[in-house]
């Protein structure tokens, strides 16, 4: 079985906030596509079929749960790459299991026992983000639960699970990382450890309307720091034109600049492990 989550090879999840047209998934993806060679440990592509936890009743949510994992495939069968997305139910979690390579648990849903295990019981990967208001020890049980949904449903072997740093909450509509989380997180939950540059750098509530607004300008020192601490894998949300995104704009990483920026980090990366 491929390993998605490596530790010995820097890995890469990307792709855009939410899924959109074919035209756009399939752009973001051929990109990614050529990229991944220099990437050691590979890319997965990701995106959402669903925002359940946009801040607005009326923002855009996404494709749906059918209609989105169709175009999942597409962009697996076009690109090669491998595919991630969120789920937010319980009940989502065996379709998108029967088409995603990976699974990913929202931080909001961080501490969610039924969809956790439900996750695990697909026999895929899964990406747990850590909810911004928990210490890192504190994934431990999430991911204790990912497993044993994963064993409860007689798979064989270990569970493949990730956790992810993705900013703690500092004050009122602002996050702040602590970079010492990313060791003791790998320590706790005896897993490997993604660095989520991208939503590190959101703004909750601070955008226009009552949108995250997000400080961009600093997704590329995060990241490089990440890389020298020391981490498994990179996440970043990435699009053509982050300003007409239909979520989390001020936070993605512009497409034409994502290149540079990834291949700064793989070097940094295997210097800090030389």
């Amino acid at each position: 079985m491929t390993v998605r989550f490596r530790r010995d090879a820097l890995f890469l999840i990307a792709g855009p906030c939410q899924l959109e047209d074919d035209a756009l998934n399939l752009r973001v993806a051929e990109h990614l596509a050529r990229l991944a060679p220099r990437v050691p440990g590979g890319i997965i592509y990701k995106a959402s079929f669903d925002k359940a936890n946009r801040s607005n009743p009326g923002a855009t949510r996404g494709l749906g749960l059918d209609a989105g994992l169709a175009a999942l495939d597409r962009v697996r069968r076009a690109s090669g790459l491998p595919v991630l997305t969120d789920v937010h139910l319980p009940e989502q979690c065996a379709a998108a299991g029967e088409v995603v390579d990976v699974i990913q648990i929202p931080a909001f849903l961080s501490r969610q026992t039924d969809l956790l295990m439900a996750a695990g019981a697909t026999g895929k990967p899964v990406n747990v983000k850590k909810g911004q208001w928990m210490h890192p020890e504190g994934m431990r049980g999430a991911v204790g639960k990912v497993r044993a949904g994963f064993a409860e449903a007689g798979h064989g072997g270990a569970a493949e699970v990730a956790a992810t740093e993705r900013g703690t909450f500092f004050g009122y509509g602002d996050l702040v990382v602590d970079f010492r989380a990313l060791p003791r997180m790998r320590t706790a939950c005896d897993a490997p450890v993604v660095f989520d540059a991208t939503h590190s750098v959101q703004q909750p509530g601070r955008g226009e309307g009552g949108a995250s607004g997000g400080a961009r300008e600093f997704i590329p020192p995060l990241t490089l720091a990440a890389c020298a601490v020391g981490v498994d894998g990179l996440f970043m949300e990435t699009h053509p034109d982050p300003a007409h995104a239909p979520s989390d704009g001020p936070n993605m990483m512009p497409l034409a600049q994502l290149d540079d920026l990834v291949l700064r980090a793989v070097d940094v990366w295997h210097r800090a492990r030389a």
